[in-house]
């Protein structure tokens, strides 16, 4: 099932969304109206699962430049009355990101909508991001005043300056900002800096957590004190990591102990610990673990069974693969992971189960793609024909492609050509390794990437090393 606001794969829409090149050979092959304004609803409605990990803002800035299309849409988005409500930042994240690729392109209009929006806009630190690495000196030291304006000269005030300062991802234009022709502007500014600076200083001498003089039992007792709060932290991975600085071997018994009885955060920790340790009787504590009700520690065990190398893991993940619960899949994915050519049918079997029973936009489905790529399972290519074409995530898709080009005999003349215009950089690096040249569009295409000063320099060190052979 696909989220309902993704649009079917085999529409403009539904391409564009989903960052298929194919999505930008059919924009360019359609109604310049119809084209402009799915993609725009792409920009204004971001369609990415996760916005960390999947890329959209040059491609879209790249469309919007084939197609020559205005701005007026992301205009009305970024100033309406909505921005100063909605405080969630990704509203506008991916139109001021768009924005800066097309001010990179030398879109006038859009480098003055960064600035107008800097000034006044809800996401404004985006925006300066932005402008921090595609503005010159001037234009953003003309900025300084508006952006200090929204902090009061209050203490509180002086304090949320300190915070954005620390907080900025580009430090440019704090650092044009603190030697500003206003005394005023230059002197809050240098004062935030050092505050940040004073912050940082204080943080470093207030360690918080275990100390390596804690036992283990302290250590246990940390992990669940942390749960035991409101809002509960989750310290069962720290915990671990804090039990490999202070357990030793004659505490294994209460280790093992924990991992079987213990409140849930103690025997999170304690099974972490023990299986980054490969003991011997993890295994058995970890199938235990797998059916609890209590979430963190099936959690915890099943993440622990996925990061074990042993030998005696892959034999249990052997055993266990077969199972339809969660055990069973994180086994297959250790076996898509570090299994040899003997697991082919078990991973494939997997992959195959999950893509029928949940779809192409799983949970877990990334691990099994890639392992029949690394596996060179030959007869999976159709299915991960399904999973390229129908996932909304482009990262999978990326994954997808990867497997292909090793499964797949047609992927070259096949999927490689839309994937130059994919959304992801890796797969254009991908694409421009595999793709055969004999479609007059290639050639056109690997010329633009070569030449394109957005493109990322790994894309451009693969597409240069085709057109030169």
């Amino acid at each position: 099932m696909f989220d309902p606001d993704i649009a079917p794969s085999g529409s403009l829409l539904g391409l564009l969304q989903r960052g298929r090149g194919d999505g930008t050979l059919h924009a360019l092959a359609a109604q310049r109206a119809d084209a402009l304004a799915a993609l725009e609803s792409c920009v204004l409605r971001d369609p990415r699962h996760d916005w960390r990990v999947e890329s959209r803002s040059l491609y879209y800035a790249r469309l919007y430049s084939e197609l020559e299309g205005p701005l007026d849409g992301i205009e009305q988005h970024l100033f309406h009355p909505d921005d100063l409500l909605i405080t969630d930042e990704h509203r506008c994240g991916l139109a001021l990101s768009v924005l800066g690729h097309l001010a990179g392109y030398g879109r006038r209009d859009a480098l003055h909508l960064l600035r107008r929006y800097a000034e006044v806009g809800g996401s404004w630190e985006w925006a300066l991001d932005e402008l921090a690495v595609r503005d010159d000196d001037e234009s953003l030291c003309s900025l300084g005043p508006a952006v200090l304006a929204r902090f009061p000269v209050t203490p509180e005030g002086d304090g949320q300056l300190a915070e954005a300062v620390r907080e900025a991802y580009e430090p440019r234009p704090w650092r044009l900002w603190s030697e500003h022709p206003d005394p005023a502007v230059a002197e809050r500014v240098r004062k935030a800096t050092e505050q940040t600076s004073f912050d940082r200083w204080q943080r470093q001498l207030r360690p918080a957590g275990p100390t390596p003089g804690w036992s283990v039992r302290a250590v246990l007792d940390w992990a669940q004190q942390g749960l035991d709060q409101h809002p509960a932290q989750h310290r069962d991975a720290p915990a671990a990591r804090c039990l490999a600085a202070v357990a030793g071997p004659e505490d294994r018994a209460e280790l093992l102990e924990a991992a079987l009885r213990g409140p849930a955060a103690a025997r999170a920790a304690a099974l972490r610990h023990l299986a980054d340790r490969q003991d011997p009787g993890v295994l058995d504590l970890i199938e235990a673990a797998a059916d609890s009700p209590d979430e963190l520690v099936a959690r915890a065990a099943l993440e622990s069974f996925e990061r074990m190398r042993s030998i005696a893991a892959l034999t249990r993940a052997r055993a266990w693969s077969p199972r339809e619960d969660a055990l069973g899949s994180a086994a297959a994915r250790m076996l898509a992971c570090r299994g040899g050519t003997q697991d082919s049918e078990r991973v494939l079997g997997a992959l195959r189960r999950l893509v029928q029973r949940d779809g192409a936009d799983a949970d877990g489905l990334a691990a099994l793609v890639e392992g029949t790529g690394r596996l060179s399972i030959q007869c999976a290519a159709p299915v991960l024909r399904h999973v390229y074409r129908e996932t909304s995530s482009s990262q999978l898709r990326g994954i997808a492609a990867q497997a292909l080009a090793s499964t797949d005999p047609s992927f070259p003349s096949g999927f490689a050509v839309e994937c130059l215009w994919d959304c992801e950089e890796t797969t254009r690096g991908l694409a421009a390794h595999h793709v055969a040249t004999a479609d007059v569009r290639v050639l056109a295409q690997l010329r633009r990437l070569a030449a394109d000063p957005a493109e990322e320099a790994e894309v451009q060190t693969a597409v240069r090393g085709r057109l030169a052979g």
